[in-house]
């Protein structure tokens, strides 16, 4: 605790891995922090709590997560009272290995005790013990509860919790449990809270949101884009991810139709060859994807298209990465996350054979990341010239100057800085459109 201007603070500082759902879960965290009185820092040496919102789908992001808890270990030895604690998928993956690694860590909690955090930090500051709950939590988690947005004007709003799909390289249905839907009322009145809060855009957030609703069957995912869609206010209507096998005919009518429903669709094909989708249990072939894509583009031909891709996945060939090379030229998409294939203990796929060599999967990396580049330069030249609009986001990394924004596309757009405020949106005409980005001029605002 602090003393700043004659009174007590008491500071807490999140740091955050992986996904958007864990950006979304830290941002319920902070705003149950600040019902019991911590205000955020960006400072870990002014902190009384420090929370580790965690991921463990790539072993990368595991090894920031452990350099992490080492750097705070020194923290705690200066501050004994700091409290501690470790959330989110590697706390589920880990639970009490977790403090048997590290003692200095007060607390590990897992994917479905969000919720539980304001009572054990409470109870940690106590009693000065360590509490583990990973268990799973119950089938619907509580509604309600405070929300500390990062971002006023455009916002994550999650309408499902797990995954039922057991792909063979994913850690996410062991860590995150089978799926569970919001029901559609609890999903809209959070979209109308936030849009009454000042947010223009919406982001609706699932591991996979076209199996919304199968659970409860009170609305499938076109039900509830188009009630979100209906909301007063709402200019933007985003939703990630989407798995193939289940992106209905019904959805991408209620796109087409739809008045605030963007034009973009992130689709992960995570491969080109039907050997390895099989092997990594994806319930689609390359026909079926090519097919979906078709009817996407005929409904939607401004659609911009954007994917996952593994590479390196085990028992891959030279032929099936030649396969994937060739489905990307004939796709070709906007954009594209590329990953090298990381061992989860646990997944199957850990288990096969053939596990491809390092040096071999970042060769491969490279040749498709030049491939996919080309693409994405070409799509954005295409642009060349044209007028676009753009949510504006606000001063860019690296030039104040310069302020950034996305289309309806989710296209990067950078533009000189005139009178325009975070949240308005704007006509912008591209002039140099390069591989990532899209740089233009202002026209209009409205």
């Amino acid at each position: 605790m602090k003393v700043k201007d004659g009174k007590a603070h008491r500071y807490a500082k999140l740091l955050v891995y992986g996904c958007q759902m864990n950006v979304s879960d830290a941002e319920r965290m902070e705003g149950q922090l600040e019902t019991i009185g911590y205000e955020p820092t960006e400072e870990m040496t002014e902190a009384d709590l420090i929370l580790i919102n965690t991921c463990c789908v790539r072993e990368s992001a595991e090894d920031r997560v452990y350099g992490k808890i080492g750097e705070i270990k020194h923290l705690k030895e200066k501050n004994p009272a700091l409290i501690f604690g470790i959330t989110g998928c590697m706390a589920q993956k880990e639970g009490e290995a977790l403090i048997r690694r590290a003692p200095h860590i007060d607390f590990v909690l897992g994917t479905n005790k969000v919720h539980e955090l304001t009572r054990v930090v409470q109870e940690i500051a106590a009693e000065r013990g360590h509490v583990v709950d990973v268990q799973p939590g119950e089938t619907e988690l509580p509604e309600g509860g405070p929300v500390a947005r990062q971002n006023k004007f455009s916002v994550w709003v999650p309408i499902m919790y797990g995954c039922n799909n057991f792909c063979t390289y994913c850690i996410v249905p062991y860590v995150r449990g089978r799926e569970r839907s919001r029901r559609p009322e609890d999903v809209v009145a959070e979209v109308r809270e936030a849009v009454r809060q000042g947010a223009k855009e919406v982001t609706l957030l699932g591991q996979n949101v076209n199996s919304y609703g199968k659970d409860h069957k009170l609305a499938d995912f076109a039900d509830l884009l188009k009630m979100v869609d209906a909301v007063p206010g709402i200019e933007r209507v985003r939703f990630m991810t989407s798995h193939p096998k289940d992106l209905s005919d019904k959805l991408i009518e209620t796109i087409r139709t739809g008045r605030h429903i963007c034009e973009h669709i992130h689709l992960p094909v995570q491969y080109g060859s039907d050997r390895i989708l099989r092997a990594m249990h994806r319930i689609y072939t390359v026909a079926d994807y090519r097919a979906l894509v078709g009817r996407i583009r005929a409904a939607l031909p401004e659609v911009s298209l954007t994917t996952d891709l593994i590479v390196g996945f085990p028992g891959e060939t030279e032929e099936d990465f030649a396969q994937m090379l060739a489905f990307l030229e004939e796709i070709r998409y906007d954009s594209a996350y590329t990953f090298l294939y990381s061992k989860r203990s646990g997944t199957p796929a850990a288990e096969m054979a053939d596990q491809v060599p390092e040096a071999l999967k970042h060769e491969r990396l490279e040749r498709l990341m030049t491939v996919q580049d080309a693409i994405s330069r070409e799509k954005n030249e295409a642009l060349k010239g044209r007028t676009l609009e753009v949510l504006v986001e606000g001063p860019s990394k690296h030039d104040a100057a310069v302020w950034s924004g996305r289309t309806r596309t989710n296209k990067l757009v950078l533009f000189p800085h005139g009178a325009e405020q975070p949240g308005d949106l704007v006509e912008v005409n591209i002039t140099h459109p390069q591989t990532w980005v899209l740089k233009g001029e202002t026209v209009a605002s409205r």
